[in-house]
């Protein structure tokens, strides 16, 4: 690191890097290989960590989460200050993000755009690696109304400008991810038919030529979920990896490929796009894709497991997608943890995306490029274990009335049709109601009075797999260090070298195996004055070893 010399290295008998021969490099380096194949630098592959939940998995938490999984891919949808801040000198690559509502400052403002850079971007350089700036979150989205469509290109162009001023060593992008919701068919089913939504055609056209003349990918979201969701003649099949292309939901383009998933089809459907808006070389990135496990028929761990695994699978295969065979993909999973305080007019499944639950359990099994995901409830403060429960003795003409109430303060999306909880009757359903906002507010006595219809327990009331959460200590920290858990870059490499000195010495003990077998007799024959000596009927032998020669035993 600058500052610090480094003393020259004391010269041992047996020196820890000897000279070794090309062989014994390719012996070395193919184990090093072999040793990566598992960590995500070797493949395309992030999560999504959203902060919209009403208490928040310590940061440091969440650091060894990451590190446990090999996942060193991050994507934040702000920039706050001391979670940025978190990943100084470690391993692991930032997406920062702008918020739509900030999109109309930036966008008429340069020096906005460049003080947004400053306070969000340069201080953390280059300690901290951030790669991408994602100018806004799916601002095109049909739901939005055009409310960003004019903002949305001037503020990209400023936050570029604003990063190009850095000239950092590895250059920052700014990107705008979007919903698939961008791309249409034409009225066509095949991929290959792909093209931009003809309402914001031109729009899109300018936002490619302008990614493309900063080099920066095209960010696109996609939900294989959703489409299942929306359409009940789906087929369900054809949302997971593991179709087949004989199967009835198998897509036969006219060009000759064959779709055996939607993930594939929605990918390939931009790639035509691009195609036909001569850009067909550019970068393109997976921003979200999931499956959410609760508040819908089809959210659940086994179909979340099934599809995040297949995904995985898919990514690290490097097949690639028909139009773009053998490249690999460059995916960020939606999401790492669950966040109850989103919002549900897309679904009630909408707070359940994560592969970690509130408190940091994983929710299913899941192998995450050659390592499974490891529990870290442990590591966390709870508030004391104690709940909110309906009291059957209150006064029941006021029970629906505090029961919305409840819900709407609260979060009770998994008591829908098809959650986890939807089988606990009506009682049950009031006291889930109940409790989630007990917990959303720490605990607060007052919290679980519902006109006398609630009453605090100490008896868990979870049942039949409905779990009653109880919500984390907002006043407690990890007891673990970031410091602790994180290697900086400098130990990172430091650590590297002595791996790859070790294999070296491994190599070279194979290779020279036979030779020191065959050749120890005569070599300790040559090395060893021998002298018989009568000592108790024994022979022994004396060894005189010459200076400079080294013992291996």
């Amino acid at each position: 690191m600058p500052g610090r010399s480094r003393s020259a290295p004391r010269r041992a008998c047996c020196s820890l890097y000897p000279p070794f021969s090309p062989l014994v490099l390719s012996i070395a380096l193919t184990l090093v290989t072999a040793m990566r194949l598992g960590s995500s630098s070797a493949v395309g592959f992030g999560v999504n960590w959203g902060n919209m939940a009403s208490h928040r998995l310590p940061a440091e938490v969440v650091l060894r989460m990451l590190s446990s999984s090999n996942i060193t891919k991050l994507k934040l949808f702000d920039a706050d200050s001391k979670i940025v801040g978190m990943f100084a000198n470690s391993d692991v690559e930032l997406m920062v993000g702008i918020p739509n509502e900030m999109l109309d400052k930036i966008a008429n403002s340069p020096r906005a755009a460049l003080d947004w850079v400053k306070e969000n971007v340069t201080q953390h350089l280059p300690e901290v690696k951030i790669r991408y700036v994602a100018v806004g979150n799916e601002p095109f989205l049909k739901a939005y109304n055009a409310t960003y469509e004019s903002v949305t290109l001037p503020a990209l162009r400023n936050i570029q400008g604003a990063l190009d001023k850095l000239n950092s060593a590895e250059p920052i992008k700014a990107v705008v991810p979007l919903n698939a919701d961008v791309l249409s068919d034409g009225g066509s089913p095949l991929p290959s038919a792909g093209l931009f939504r003809p309402d914001i055609q031109p729009l899109m056209d300018t936002l490619v030529s302008t990614l493309a003349k900063h080099q920066a990918p095209f960010v696109v979201n996609i939900y294989p979920f959703l489409s299942l969701h929306q359409d009940p003649h789906f087929p369900q099949e054809f949302a997971f990896f593991d179709g087949s292309t004989t199967g009835a939901a198998a897509i036969h383009d006219f060009n000759g490929n064959t779709y055996t998933n939607v993930f594939d089809a929605s990918y390939d459907l931009l790639v035509a796009a691009l195609n036909r808006n001569g850009f067909p070389d550019m970068k393109i990135i997976v921003g979200e894709v999931g499956w959410p496990t609760d508040g819908d028929v089809n959210a659940n761990p086994a179909n979340a497991q099934r599809f995040n695994q297949g995904l995985l699978a898919h990514i690290t295969s490097g097949r690639g997608t028909p139009l773009r065979p053998n490249q690999e993909l460059d995916v960020y999973l939606f999401a790492l943890i669950d966040e109850d305080q989103k919002s549900i007019l897309p679904g009630n499944f909408e707070r359940h995306w994560g592969i970690y639950t509130y408190d940091g359990r994983a929710k299913y099994g899941l192998d995450v490029l050659g390592t499974g995901l490891a529990n870290f409830s442990s590591d966390v403060q709870y508030l004391p274990w104690r709940w909110c429960v309906l009291n059957p003795e209150g006064d029941m003409t006021k029970l629906a009335k505090s029961v919305d109430y409840a819900c709407s303060h609260g979060d009770c999306t998994a008591l829908v049709y098809g959650g986890s909880c939807n089988h606990i009757g009506d009682q049950g359903n009031a006291s889930y109601a109940f409790n989630s906002y007990y917990q959303i507010n720490n605990q607060e006595e007052e919290s679980c009075v519902f006109d006398g219809l609630g009453m605090i327990t100490t008896a868990n009331p979870s049942t039949g797999g409905c779990e009653f959460p109880v919500q984390l200590n907002p006043l407690a920290s990890s007891s673990a260090s970031s410091t602790a858990t994180l290697m900086s870059s400098e130990s990172s490499s430091v650590g590297q070298s002595m791996l790859l000195a070790l294999l070296l010495a491994i190599a070279q003990l194979v290779l020279d195996f036979d030779k020191l077998a065959s050749g120890w007799i005569s070599s300790r024959r040559k090395k060893s004055k021998l002298s018989k000596l009568t000592t108790n009927g024994q022979a022994t032998i004396t060894k005189t070893t010459k200076p400079g020669i080294c013992r291996i035993y």
